[in-house]
């Protein structure tokens, strides 16, 4: 029988941060980050970017290094899987272990759509439509952007999974850059699909240079329609479920726990509406369509195709 690993023995805990020119967001992941230690004493915790604030990721891996480590597990703090989740931190974690022989690390999952994190983006709307009515409220959830279209239907599925069960008239997606629909298109939909109220509602982790323009355009795209009511909600912050939800991910990554999109399974997390499926038995069964599969029935399981 195998001892249990004692605190001291858990690879060290490196949190991989995308960056930006805002010294306000990126003093907000590097208090993040902080936090985390001071929660976590037994735990070697570091953090960095990989572009456009201090410090990089390198000296992250350096500091730990210094401090003994010899084994980590990277966690990207990141909502989606875009270019930096899937090929920047990677090279950037391959480069160190050259620089560094003999280190060894895991990589861990982007956070969203977490349904911890939805519960975070539900109380920031809340908090700008205080006692309005949900079903007479429209929310526009604006996310980054990316050239990568997996990462933009991520933003996709958060909209949809926070739309799910929770009353608002809608949820509709738009983009701050490269990718359409933009802030402005976006708004112009949820009124064409009937909107008088509108929440924009940033899909962003801290504030920074993309959630001030998309505060920005919604101010603005708000002057030139008076007759409409457009409130703007705050970031996700460090709220948290945040904290709790980094170290889901690194004990994910410690234990080589690769699961499928488990976190938005209605079979085993309470998503709004749906609380009665989870822990449903789950029977295998026929899709009409496969090749050598005559039934006329689906033996009793409850999807429907």
């Amino acid at each position: 029988m195998t001892t249990p690993a004692t605190p001291s023995d858990r690879p060290a805990l490196l949190v991989a941060g995308h960056g930006t020119r805002d010294d306000g967001g990126a003093s907000a992941f590097r208090e993040f980050v902080a936090e985390l230690g001071r929660r976590r004493p037994e735990l070697p915790v570091a953090g960095g970017f990989i572009e456009l604030s201090p410090p990089p990721l390198g000296d992250a891996v350096t500091e730990l290094v210094e401090r003994g480590v010899r084994r980590f597990a990277a966690v990207p703090l990141m909502l989606v899987s875009a270019g930096h989740a899937k090929g920047d931190i990677p090279a950037a974690l391959a480069r160190e272990k050259d620089r560094h022989p003999g280190i060894t690390y895991t990589y861990g999952r982007p956070l969203g759509p977490h349904p911890e994190l939805l519960k975070v983006l539900e109380r920031r709307v809340d908090e700008v439509l205080g006692d309005t009515d949900r079903s007479e409220t429209t929310v526009l959830l604006v996310g980054r952007g990316s050239t990568d279209p997996d990462a933009n239907a991520e933003v996709f599925k958060a909209a949809r999974l926070f739309w799910e069960g929770r009353g608002y008239a809608g949820v509709e997606t738009a983009f701050v850059s490269l990718a359409a629909p933009d802030v402005p298109s976006g708004l112009d939909r949820c009124v064409r699909l009937g909107a008088r109220r509108i929440v924009v509602l940033p899909y962003f982790l801290f504030t920074g240079v993309l959630p001030d323009r998309v505060r920005h355009q919604a101010e603005e795209w708000a002057a030139a329609h008076p007759e409409l009511d457009v409130r703007c909600a705050e970031v996700i912050g460090a709220a948290e479920e945040l904290y709790d939800l980094v170290m889901e991910r690194y004990g994910e990554a410690v234990e080589g726990d690769l699961r499928m999109n488990c976190d938005s399974c209605v079979y085993r997390i309470a998503l709004p509406g749906f609380e009665d499926k989870v822990g449903l038995p789950q029977q295998p069964h026929f899709h009409p369509d496969d090749d050598g599969h005559h039934h006329h029935h689906h033996g009793g399981h409850a999807h429907s195709h």
